[in-house]
């Protein structure tokens, strides 16, 4: 965006990744939502395409913004006259430094749970978000415990009963042939392995699309195909390696088959995960999906930041840092400009390009003199994306976020076919979860922003005998 604003500009692109994400097979499926795969390319094709841009190929050491100065590992420095900090996110690490534990959060440590899931018989999940609810789903023949903080599954994006729904999908035996899936993609460059760095925890990847389990092999050395037990309301409370536990003189626990059915377990595991409802497990390893937090630190050292409750940068409507001419995008900033009462940010893809491209206008705006209004898809939060081989489209403040007990839910849902949530307050609604092919995103996106008082039609809203797309068209 920025190399089109100035074609006649030097645009720089640092990078410690020896390729880049590009955003291909864009299609936007409504006024919000969009849909795209993302894929790694070598950095050559974007200098191709835009002979203004240089990609530098170098971890960046120190900012030093007085100067308006970047100095990179290689010892190299670079002026600006503007930049954007996309440094994205890194794993927030349950614990940091024990080789039992696995963050999963781009294609790189993926490659790496894959490669010890070749040989684990049980293993346990932490977290409760999309990685976590994406991994547990495709995991076959190997036992999983999963612990989760909330009392149900995937609250990152849906309620209880949208959990409900998904978990038969969970437990089933077989399973159907998944169907082609059309969204973020990702694909690994066939980089020759050996010439491939490892990631180890601190090196950074780049994040995960939802598509991030698609062609990869998940399946373990036990015949069976699913095999979840959910842990709910639990944290890892300590973890212990094998000779600390055999210390411990405790007894851990088999895999349950049954409510009541818990006997102690026989088996020597190379590192048990004891959880604060008092349980011990052991197992092969444990994967921490429990989300990210901004990467900042590299950038805070000299520098005076404003930074948000949540780690990150704080960015104003205009996507500028508390420093001049410094700007931000993506998991790395916290928007701190007074949102719509229907958007919020999360850190996901989706959100990551519009403000990286909303960033580079704004950048281009303040250059050239101008006034910019704030991008439309900051009006309403709007996100598509598939669980358990459902579409999953949320809009809004779906799951009542910031609403207190001011609003109301109308549910509708028919068993392993579609399930159908919407959250009115004063007659107007606020937002909206649609799993399975309901076909009523862009009526619901509409009726969102068009802030309509619907109370006159109460229950019939979703009432399935009522075409509701006609009656708004």
């Amino acid at each position: 965006k920025l190399a089109a604003e100035f074609p006649s500009e030097d645009i720089f692109l640092i990078t410690a990744s020896p390729v880049i994400k590009a955003v291909t097979n864009f299609k936007q499926v409504s006024k919000t939502l969009e849909e795209f795969d993302v894929e790694e390319q070598p950095s050559s094709l974007l200098e191709k395409r835009y002979p203004n841009i240089r990609v530098i190929q170098s971890g960046v050491k120190q900012l030093k913004s007085d100067e308006h100065k970047i100095c990179t590992e290689d010892g190299k420095e670079y002026i600006y006259e503007k930049l954007c900090l996309c440094a994205g996110a890194k794993p927030k690490l349950i614990v940091e430094g024990n080789p039992y534990v696995l963050g999963i959060r781009d294609t790189d440590s993926a490659q790496a749970f894959q490669k010890n899931l070749a040989q684990a018989e049980r293993i346990v999940v932490v977290g409760n978000g999309g990685i976590a609810l994406e991994l547990v789903y495709e995991i076959q023949g190997c036992e999983v415990i999963w612990a989760i903080k909330d009392k149900a599954i995937g609250n990152t994006f849906f309620d209880a009963g949208a959990a409900e729904f998904l978990i038969p999908k969970l437990t089933a035996e077989s399973r159907e042939t998944p169907i082609e899936c059309k969204r973020t993609k990702y694909t690994v460059e066939g980089i020759e392995e050996k010439g491939r760095p490892t990631a180890a925890c601190d090196k950074l990847g780049s994040a995960l699309g939802p598509d991030w389990h698609e062609g990869l092999h998940l399946k373990g050395t036990k015949e069976f195909s699913h095999k979840v037990h959910i842990e709910i309301l639990c944290e890892v409370k300590k973890i212990h390696l094998q000779q600390e536990f055999i210390q411990l003189q405790q007894t851990s626990l088999t895999f349950p088959k049954g409510e009541k059915d818990v006997e102690p377990d026989e088996v020597l595991w190379p590192v048990y995960v004891e959880l604060t409802n008092g349980k011990i497990y052991g197992c092969n390893f444990i994967v921490s999906a429990t989300g990210v937090v901004p990467n900042v630190e590299l950038f805070l050292d000299g520098n005076n930041f404003a930074v948000g409750e949540d780690g990150g940068l704080k960015v104003d409507k205009h996507m500028h840092t508390s420093l001049p001419d410094v700007y931000a995008a993506g998991d790395i900033c916290t928007a701190a400009w007074e949102p719509s009462p229907v958007w919020h940010q999360m850190r996901l893809w989706t959100q990551a390009r519009q403000m990286g491209w909303y960033a580079a206008k704004c950048m281009a705006a303040d250059a050239l003199g101008e006034s910019i209004d704030m991008d439309f898809s900051f009006e309403l939060f709007a996100h598509i994306t598939k669980f358990f081989n459902y579409k999953v489209v949320v809009l809004g403040k779906y799951n009542a976020q910031g609403l207190g007990s001011d609003h109301e839910l109308m549910l509708r849902c028919t068993k392993g076919h579609e399930y159908v949530k919407v959250v009115m307050q004063n007659g107007r609604m606020m937002g909206a979860v649609l799993i399975g092919e309901t076909d009523l995103e862009e009526t619901f996106e509409n009726l969102i922003l068009n802030r309509m008082d619907l109370s006159a039609y109460g229950e019939d809203l979703l009432n399935p005998d009522i075409d509701i797309e006609d009656y708004f068209d």
